[in-house]
């Protein structure tokens, strides 16, 4: 018998002899690959999909065409053609409640901005910040600092390229000239050996330039001069040439020789060119990338200054979310780019804050105010045909056809429209009841989708805000989940803080006084988590009737991912036989 029929496959690796052998231990690791595939994703890959791009319905999607948004677009566009022309554009605060198109509309017209600068060689940078995220004067100035460091190091690079270009273009003329030199005298060497030791007077007049004897294009006319761009290196050209050097030194090349690679650049010489590449390798190498901590606030203005002014161009800021920036860290940020045109010698900083806040610039310093709020754009809510008008125009891309049933697309403006007419909720409900329909297998997007899908989305909104509650609002939040757990029904404040104290000594957190806890409970009543109402208790006064309006149970699975809340437990059993007394 041969080998590969005696010796069984080895499965567990260990000696395998001979080529058969080894085939067998793959043909066994492969079965065991197979049997230990279960199958999880080919059932949920077996359906057709539903979506076509669903990323057109998510928020950071930019479309190429925003309904209902014309008249504020073309003010907008009105204002930053002044970039176009190498001025500064007016700053601008645009306004407006979420979802109503503000940041879509204005990446749209700065993306057509930077588009159009680039059609026209005109230099113009657009720079984004979130400032909900990077929300400090730091943050901001290090951001922008690094982004115009990394453009700067770009256009370096793209000139050196360039340049280089130039330098390779110069050694491929003179190495052609040269070739072109020998084969002239080696003709003349045939006829006369000795005719060409005259070559050293020129006295031809078919020369470039039209000119004869040593003058060597000198006597041109007095109204040819050359091109600003060209002027240096013609001059250097007529220099060497008067010692035999130089690319017009040879006087036979014709009227078709083609021009020296350095006629049309600024620069008289290789060694210019040469020169330029190493003062563009130092300014790049003396860039220093600002860390996000670390650094004095006046060093890292200092470095975006120089950032921005190294090259001429106009530079737009868009900060998104500004009001989170003025909250967080005053209007110094605000101050500091509004002034710095006073400054630029090279380039020109505009401005466009986007706010939900309509009064927040009444906390900004009066120049502030004055000098930001040069040019303001208010959007106002969409009425829910132009949601719906909204939501076909992104659905025709982002769902296969066929794939909405006739009423999801007016349910979901419906909804969103209840709610200030926000454009990012009604995107929201699409979107998730098409991952609704998808995950069960569903053809089509149909009702049932749609309101599952603003059931969930409810929900979780009410899971972001709770997560994100300060501790003390969590205490009063799990203090009126215990109430109601216990069957107490019309709870007031009272009983609240009497619950509330329990919970701060079984944690060990600071207690605020009934006042205080009066106040977080109208937080949370404005916040939509629970329901306040003051009622008259005749001659007893009056007091809030305090209700849940979330769903308990996911709420306080949410309190209790909290480290802090995830041992108070204990205190149940004292609320219960407080009840019972």
């Amino acid at each position: 018998m041969s080998d590969d029929e005696t010796q069984p496959p080895d499965r567990d690796g260990l000696e395998i002899e001979g080529s058969a052998g080894f085939s067998s231990h793959l043909e066994g690791t492969d079965l065991d690959e197979e049997e230990s595939n279960q199958g999880l994703f080919d059932d949920l890959l077996s359906g057709e999909p539903i979506f076509d791009n669903k990323e057109v319905l998510r928020p950071s999607y930019t479309p190429h065409e925003l309904p209902h948004r014309s008249d504020q677009i073309n003010k907008m566009a009105t204002i930053l053609v002044a970039a176009l022309r190498g001025e500064t554009p007016s700053n601008i605060l645009i306004y407006g409640k979420t979802g109503t198109g503000k940041t879509a509309s204005a990446k749209f017209v700065s993306k057509e901005l930077e588009s159009t600068s680039q059609k026209y060689s005109v230099p113009c940078d657009v720079e984004y910040i979130n400032c909900e995220v990077t929300d400090t004067q730091y943050r901001v100035l290090a951001q922008l600092a690094n982004k115009f460091i990394e453009k700067n190091e770009a256009r370096i690079d793209d000139q050196v390229a360039s340049l280089e270009g130039v330098l390779e273009a110069i050694d491929e003329y003179e190495a052609a000239n040269e070739s072109e030199t020998d084969i002239h005298v080696e003709d003349q060497s045939a006829d006369d050996p000795f005719d060409y030791l005259d070559s050293t007077t020129p006295t031809s007049t078919d020369s470039p330039t039209g000119s004869s004897g040593s003058n060597n294009g000198r006597s041109a006319s007095p109204g040819s001069e050359s091109p600003p761009e060209t002027e240096g290196y013609r001059a250097s050209a007529e220099s060497d040439s008067e010692h035999g050097e130089g690319p017009t030194a040879s006087t036979d090349d014709g009227p078709d020789a083609p021009a020296h690679p350095l006629a049309s650049t600024p620069f008289d010489s290789r060694s210019a060119v040469e020169a330029r590449i190493e003062a563009l390798e130092d300014d790049k190498a003396s860039f220093e990338e600002v860390p996000m901590t670390g650094w004095p606030t006046d060093r890292v203005y200092s470095v975006f200054f120089d950032a921005v002014d190294y090259d001429e161009r106009v530079v737009v800021i868009m900060l998104d979310e500004i009001d989170k920036l003025v909250e967080k860290s005053g209007d110094d940020t605000l101050y500091n780019l509004s002034r710095m045109n006073s400054e630029l010698e090279n380039s020109r900083v505009s401005i466009i804050g986007i706010s939900n806040d309509l009064k927040f610039t009444d906390f900004l310093d009066p120049r502030v105010k004055s000098s930001l709020g040069e040019e303001e754009i208010v959007f106002p809510p969409y009425d829910a045909n132009q949601l719906r008008d909204i939501l076909e125009h992104r659905s025709d891309v982002a769902f296969k056809d066929g794939a909405l049933s006739d009423d999801v697309i007016p349910l979901c403006a419906a909804f969103a429209a209840q709610e200030h007419g926000d454009a990012r909720r009604a995107l929201d409900l699409l979107r998730t009841a098409g991952e609704l329909a998808e995950r069960s297998q569903a053809e089509t997007v149909d009702e049932d989708h749609v309101r599952q899908a603003q059931d969930k989305i409810e929900l979780d909104r009410v899971v972001e805000v709770v997560r994100t509650l300060p501790t003390q609002s969590k205490l009063v939040l799990f203090s009126i989940i215990s109430l109601e757990k216990n069957g107490v029904k019309s709870i007031n404040t009272g009983e609240v803080y009497n619950i509330y104290k329990r919970l701060c000594e079984e944690i060990e957190a600071d207690v605020l006084t009934q006042r205080r806890v009066t106040d977080l409970i109208s937080e949370l009543d404005m916040l939509g988590i629970v329901n306040a109402v003051v009622v008259s208790k005749g001659r007893y006064g009056r007091t809030k009737e305090i209700s849940l309006s979330v769903p308990l149970d996911e709420t306080e699975a949410v309190l209790l991912s909290d480290s802090r809340l995830s041992d108070i437990d204990d205190v149940q059993p004292f609320v219960q036989a407080r009840f019972e007394n």
